[in-house]
């Protein structure tokens, strides 16, 4: 289970059996959501966030703070994982105190 980003305290993460459409989970304490991206023609043009079955979902701030994160690094979460799942690469993990909006 790479954890590939932390912001503000929400953990993102790939589970290490993940599957296609590309999407990364989020975690805040007890609090999960996963976010799908949705590529056209190799662009990112939609980020779809949706419960975790048998997770509350991350709500109010959390999830503000989730959905600006995504607006900035989707194309960087898909690198990451093309790199894992595909290439069977490393991929780093970024901590982020600051932030983006």
């Amino acid at each position: 289970m790479p954890k590939i980003y932390e912001y503000l305290g929400i953990i993102f993460f790939f589970y290490s059996n993940e599957h296609e459409p590309i999407h990364v989970h989020a975690r805040k304490g007890e609090f999960e959501s996963k976010a799908t991206i949705v590529l056209t023609e190799g662009i990112v043009s939609k980020v779809v966030i949706t419960n975790v079955k048998g997770k509350k979902p991350l709500k109010g701030k959390d999830l503000a703070d989730l959905k600006d994160f995504l607006s900035e690094f989707a194309d960087d979460i898909v690198r990451k994982w093309v790199d894992y799942f595909v290439y069977h690469k490393r991929v780093d993990f970024r901590r982020i105190n600051k932030r983006l909006k």
